[in-house]
């Protein structure tokens, strides 16, 4: 017997007639735009299976080839630490509190991991297995991240956008170059590509998200937090998604009618929240032990970031909590590939159509995570140290809406095949100078400047280029392959260096002992005496590098990046310059001339040599021909603080008081932290009846060097002078109790 359909009842007019008592209209939910599928998706997945794997072997591949981290020393002593404290079952507490440097305010994740498979290989530090380690757990840490972008743009887009964007952070050199050996950032920065990929799902999938997304999200958030407290970022960026989430699928009241919708949103997001900050704890001795102030005191910590350095920018070495407000704005605008730039800046102009294509939600989400921190870290005026290496983790974000728009662009033209393949054109052209250089420096790309930063060439002397010495294993390469240095040598050889821990890492075992390595600062090199010295350009001043004074005549060797300096390797046969400075730390001011004399005329553009010479001059009271070797150091090295300390000591002892006072000026406009140079300038106040210029420089001189007596002697002097009695007694007293 057939069934009959249930007819609807209608009215006169022809429209349905309900059926029963009338009800409140339920809540329209908005429903979430489709992923873009094709026909070829079978094909595109294998392209970006193949793709991946093939950037896995070669990102392995170039961080074997990589040098250390000038970092590592700290990452080192904390895994270590790590290490100890979970074989010990938490009886070692030593990483609870790191008093060198500030590492237990680090998530533990990566030094744990690390830690543990060379402690059970038997690597030590100084075995080159063991940052091999590192290095290709550092690899598999920036391929994570790269393949989440392409995920990420997959899922909004499709297939061909995910190939793009896998391929755009791939041919990135400054993230494929931080994927070879920075242990920080980039893992920090694949927590949150994995993190906002599964936040896509879950958001699309709500109120019922799967339980794979659901993990995956709480891992994403793990890994972040457990590298540095600033993942607990993620956590708000739930909290504030989920709810415009909420509302734009439910309306606002939906807060009252769908109960059970909002109930579900609170225990996911609770649930994720609650099992990321467990999970990432667990890594984390410091956090394990409070769970609740260490984060938070971790992330104040990292707002503020206390240590202080001085950096590269714009052409002056300024410290790292005085850089101008648009300091990581301009660092990405001159370092991120053409086609990236040119993507960023397009995706703006057709913003539109992609929230009308895509789901709007998720590219919302991913403008958010690319664009926020940067405004936060300007707003709250962060510290950030060698470029913008500390937002790392908004690239893979901006790969994503740098893929989109491409493929966005492609969608628009599809109809003209003329302007589709100009699009591609484009492209290529675009992505031709980033590709050059990975190939050209396939250990280093970390240093790439693109065309509108002016390329390596433009920005050597104005921005850091090798700013954690990962060169020196090149340097030490050529060494080797010169037959300087080989693990049969008989003789020793000693290296100086200012970056002590990557070189003897990468020597002590390896030749046996008999490579000895000695830590110098670059402006006093020959203070100690040793026979070839390996010196990236990090600590050499601006205006320096500027003049082309530098690799000096003394260099045998330079590692390069396409073509511009970051290393030179110099030979100090002779000895000159060490010879002098002895004969100046025994006041043997004609034994000193002598030796610096020698040294300026084999090589006279060897800054240190014409200021040694200056300085004996000075003390022989010869103050012209001090002035002409200080002058001549400023030719070589202008901005050297010490030969405008002694020019302006010479034209003090000429009698000339305003050159003095220009000098001594320019010297801590280059410093502000030459205390000496305050002083002096305070002497010459104090001469010329100035006594508030006096006593203004002396707390200047104090306040960079709280240990300097001369300095108090003369604030008490000054304000003797001034008629305030009381303090200048407080001085004196304070005076009195130095050395």
């Amino acid at each position: 017997m057939s069934k009959q359909k249930k007819r609807t009842p209608k009215r006169k007019d022809g429209a349905p007639q309900a059926a029963g008592p009338a009800v409140a209209p339920a809540v329209v939910r908005a429903k979430p735009k489709d992923t873009i599928t094709s026909p070829l998706d079978p094909l595109y997945k294998k392209i970006f299976l193949f793709s991946t794997i093939g950037m896995l072997l070669v990102t392995i591949l170039l961080a074997l080839g990589s040098g250390i981290n000038g970092d590592d020393e700290y990452q080192f002593d904390y895994s270590e630490k790590l290490v100890n404290y979970y074989t010990s079952m938490g009886a070692d507490t030593a990483a609870l509190y790191i008093e060198k440097g500030n590492m237990h305010f680090y998530g533990g994740f990566f030094d744990l991991a690390t830690g543990l498979v060379n402690r059970a290989l038997g690597f030590d530090e100084f075995d080159q297995g063991y940052h091999d380690v590192r290095h290709i757990f550092n690899a598999i840490m920036g391929l994570l991240a790269m393949l989440f972008v392409g995920l990420l743009a997959k899922e909004i887009a499709g297939w061909r956008a995910g190939i793009l964007a896998l391929w755009i952070i791939f041919l990135s050199p400054r993230f494929l170059g931080h994927s070879l050996m920075n242990p920080k950032d980039i893992p920090f920065a694949a927590g949150f590509a994995v993190a906002t990929y599964y936040m896509v799902l879950v958001l699309k999938s709500m109120p019922r998200p799967n339980w794979k997304t659901v993990l995956g999200l709480s891992m994403g958030i793990a890994l972040a937090l457990a590298t540095r407290a600033g993942g607990l970022l993620l956590i708000a960026y739930l909290f504030l998604f989920a709810g415009l989430d909420f509302l734009m699928k439910y309306g606002i009241r939906g807060v009252v009618v769908e109960k059970e919708a909002l109930i579900r949103y609170l225990g996911y997001i609770l649930g994720i929240s609650l099992m990321g900050y467990i999970l990432a704890i667990l890594t984390w001795p410091a956090a394990l032990a409070d769970p609740i102030r260490h984060p938070l005191n971790a992330l104040t910590e990292f707002s503020k970031l206390g240590v202080k350095i001085r950096l590269l920018f714009m052409g002056d070495n300024v410290l790292s909590d005085d850089t101008a407000w648009y300091y990581p704005i301009l660092w990405i605008i001159k370092t991120i590939p053409l086609f990236v730039l040119a993507g960023l800046a397009g995706s703006l102009l057709i913003l539109p159509a992609m929230l009308k294509r895509y789901n709007t939600m998720a590219v919302s989400l991913v403008y958010f995570a690319a664009i926020f921190p940067i405004i936060y870290v300007i707003y709250k005026n962060s510290i950030l140290h060698d470029g913008w290496r500390h937002l790392m983790f908004v690239y893979p974000s901006m790969a994503v809406i740098a893929a989109l728009f491409w493929v966005t662009l492609e969608y628009l033209f599809k109809e003209r095949k003329a302007l589709k393949y100009a699009l591609y054109g484009v492209l290529g052209l675009l992505a031709v100078d980033s590709v050059l250089f990975i190939v050209r420096n396939p250990h280093y790309p970390y240093v790439y400047f693109n065309p509108i930063g002016g390329g390596i060439k433009g920005a050597f002397g104005y921005y850091e280029t090798d700013y954690w010495g990962v060169s020196v294993k090149q340097a030490i390469d050529w060494l080797d392959k010169e037959g300087i240095i080989s693990p049969n040598m008989q003789d020793t050889v000693v290296l100086g260096t200012t970056f002590y821990y990557n070189v003897s890492r990468q020597t002590r075992r390896k030749y046996n002992g008999k490579v000895k390595v000695a830590y110098v600062r670059f402006n006093t090199r020959y203070n100690e005496p040793w026979d070839y010295g390996l010196f990236p350009s990090r600590f050499i001043r601006g205006p320096h590098l500027q003049e082309g004074t530098w690799p000096n005549s003394r260099t045998i060797h330079t590692v390069t990046a396409s073509g511009v300096p970051i290393l030179a390797i110099e030979k100090d046969e002779e000895k000159y310059t060490y010879r002098g400075q002895q004969a100046t730390n025994q006041q043997d001011w004609q034994q000193a001339v002598e030796a610096f004399s020698q040294e300026v005329k084999a090589h006279p553009d060897n800054e240190l040599g014409w200021v040694g010479l200056a300085n004996a001059y000075l003390n022989q009271r010869d103050f012209d021909q001090a002035l002409e070797a200080t002058q001549q150091a400023l030719k070589v090295a202008p901005g050297t603080e010490t030969a405008l300390l002694y020019e302006g000591l010479a034209y003090l002892y000429k009698g000339d008081a305003a050159k003095a006072l220009d000098a001594l000026q320019r010297a801590v406009k280059l410093n502000e932290e030459y205390y000496i140079a305050y002083y002096y300038m305070g002497l010459i106040y104090e001469q010329g009846q100035d006594p508030r210029s006096a006593y203004d420089n002396a707390l200047k001189a104090i306040e960079q060097n709280p240990g300097f007596r001369p300095a108090y002697e003369m604030a008490a002097r000054a304000l003797r002078q001034l008629g305030d009695e009381q303090n200048a007694r407080a001085y004196e007293e304070a005076a009195k109790k130095l050395k």
